[in-house]
Formats: structure tokens, sequence, C-alpha cells
């Protein structure tokens, strides 16, 4: 849980549209431009770590990844579930969905209220953009099925 005090986005914008910017994994350099631990976290460990921004290894980033559901193969590359192995097993393959920067329970808040609110309709119109590509079955039986749902 991050700290009370979080980012103010207009001190990191630009720095932080690059980052959201590259096809690679975004998440761990999100929770680096974030404030760190709060005090209300509840790891039992003595030393005090607030403030600290290390990635807890709680596997969310890599388990909310629409790319490592269409591939599940690639988790078999480490048993590892940092946002560092996240980086290393996607690389360049992302599908800049930002997913896993919602996903971080390290991510300021600030952050991830900018990915919603800034980010989210470039994510749906690429997203939209795929649907029919053949390379792409899961993006359609999921259309199908909002679709189906609907009506």
């Amino acid at each position: 849980m991050p700290l009370r005090e979080q980012r103010d986005i207009k001190e990191i914008e630009g720095v932080l549209n690059e980052i959201l910017n590259t096809a690679s994994p975004p998440v761990a350099r999100c929770r680096l431009l974030s404030s760190g631990f709060g005090e209300s976290y509840a790891l039992n460990i003595a030393e005090d770590i607030r403030g600290h921004k290390e990635c807890l290894g709680c596997g969310n980033c890599i388990d909310i990844c629409p790319f490592l559901f269409r591939e599940p193969s690639r988790r078999n590359k480490t048993e590892q579930r940092t946002s560092m192995a996240l980086e290393t097993i996607v690389g360049t393959d992302c599908d800049e969905c930002d997913a896993c920067v919602l996903a971080c329970p390290q991510v300021d808040t600030t952050i991830k209220n900018y990915v919603v609110n800034h980010r989210m309709i470039e994510v749906m119109s690429r997203l939209e953009q795929r649907i029919g590509d053949e390379d792409e079955p899961d993006l359609d039986l999921f259309m199908e099925e909002a679709i189906a749902d609907k009506y």
C-alpha cells in the first residue's frame, strides 16, 4: 500500500507517458515513480520499509497479463512472480494494455487514476483494431460472448 502522500501527476506526467508509450510492461517503472510503502503495510518483518519501492512478488501483474493468458508457455521460463520477471518473459510483445499497472498494489493511486482517465480510450481503440485478427481468436470470442450476454 503506497504512502498517503502520493506523487503529483503533473510532476511526472512526461516521464509517465514515455513509460506507458514503450512496448514493454510498465509496472516496474510505474512502481518506481510511486511513493513507496505506506505505514499500513502488513508484512511481518522487523525492518521499517516505509517509502521503499521494491516489488512484493505478489504476482498480480503476471496473473492479469493478457499476453501471458494467450501464451501461457512463457510462464515456464521462471518461477518468479515479480514485475521484473514480467518484463523479461513478455518484453516487447507487451499489449500495452496497462492492466499490470492497475493490478499492482505498489503503484500509487494517482498513477492508476491517470491510466484509467487518460489512457484507457487509447487502449480500447488498439484492442478494437485487433478484433477480427486471425491471431487473436480469444479477443473475438470475448466480443461474441459480450454481445450475446447483452441481448
